[in-house]
């Protein structure tokens, strides 16, 4: 039997394993599975850590993770916010408003950054509890999600189009504290860093080659330099773009729903790991657990070698528990035969 990491290892590097590797992306849901808010989860360590090693202990996955929230680097910078209890927080203004504003980004200290070593002391615990058994992934908002978290959605792709000098000035900034935030995980124990650059869905090909991929690229071959993997993750309809984001070097590339594996396979090419891609919403929340273990197997019969399972994007905080068990390697998993026999 395989420990987890080493069947995470083998999916990426191609070779034979067990079983399908399966990490879902548990945040809200694994608040509430241990009786805490989802605030509860991203302002306290302790309770992320908590709630990761209960859902990774009971669904059997094989990788724990430290995302949490889009605004720990936010926070950083001088971004406030109001935190509601069940929800994600919301920034109580914008940093960059003006061109001048930019001028207001700096290296961050991640030490004197609450929210920041936060996350880098969450992933030490994490790596020393289960480490040796486990993936465990680090998270850094990529450069375009940053850079929207601070200058908001629209102006954002306003500027790429109006005022790429400006952007690119901030994503310079930006991009060199996400690799010091990811490299200081690595050092906790994190062996995958996850990218989230969510924003990079809604721009075309020719702005995303031009402006985004190289910033992720230089992050990407800094985490490779550091010894960690690289897991990129832009939800949404990631077609257009989805060809263009394996240049960037990506040990994984997350997968959202609307995008057909198949499609996805044929536009990155035979030798990166792609990870996905059932419905969040419409399949894991709302079907039945034959429902779901029907599409667990459809994305593992489409998947190939190189592939992980997981839902889309995020696992809904009000999905039924069965439902989650009807594709976790776990007592009652509906796909058990499938998985053990990949």
């Amino acid at each position: 039997m395989m420990t987890s990491k080493e069947r995470i290892v083998a999916s990426i590097k191609g070779q034979s394993y067990d079983r399908a590797a399966i990490t879902p992306i548990f945040m809200a849901w694994a608040a509430h599975f241990i009786g805490r808010t989802y605030r509860d989860y991203y302002l306290d360590g302790n309770v992320l850590v908590q709630a990761q090693l209960a859902v990774v202990r009971a669904f059997n996955i094989d990788q724990i993770s430290a995302i949490s929230d889009p605004w720990r680097e936010a926070s950083a910078y001088g971004l406030t916010f109001d935190y509601p209890e069940q929800g994600v927080g919301k920034p109580k203004e914008l940093l960059i408003k003006e061109p001048e504003d930019v001028k207001k980004l700096k290296p961050l200290d991640i030490a004197a950054s609450e929210r920041m070593q936060q996350r880098v002391d969450s992933v030490a615990t994490m790596s020393a509890e289960i480490g040796k058994t486990h993936s465990v992934l680090g998270w850094v908002e990529g450069p375009l999600a940053e850079y929207s978290d601070l200058r908001g959605l629209e102006d954002t792709m306003l500027d790429l189009i109006d005022k790429p000098d400006m952007y690119h000035q901030a994503a310079d900034i930006i991009t060199q504290n996400a690799i010091d935030f990811a490299i200081a995980q690595i050092q906790a124990g994190a062996d995958m860093i996850g990218i989230g650059d969510a924003a990079a869905s809604l721009v075309g090909p020719a702005l995303y080659e031009s402006w985004v991929l190289p910033l992720e690229k230089r992050l990407i071959d800094a985490i490779h330099a550091a010894g960690g993997l690289a897991k990129l993750h832009i939800c949404g309809n990631i077609n257009p773009i989805i060809a263009l984001m394996a240049k960037t070097g990506a040990d994984v590339i997350d997968v959202d729903w609307m995008v057909p594996l198949v499609q996805a396979r044929e536009n990155v090419g035979p030798d990166i790991t792609l990870c996905g891609n059932f419905d969040p919403s419409g399949v894991l929340l709302q079907g039945t657990p034959q429902i779901v273990a029907d599409a667990a197997t459809e994305c593992i019969q489409k998947g190939g070698l190189r592939f992980i399972l997981m839902p889309g994007c995020e696992v809904p905080q009000n999905t039924p528990e069965e439902n989650i068990r009807a594709f976790c390697p776990c007592k009652g998993c509906l796909v058990e035969s499938l998985l053990t026999n990949t």
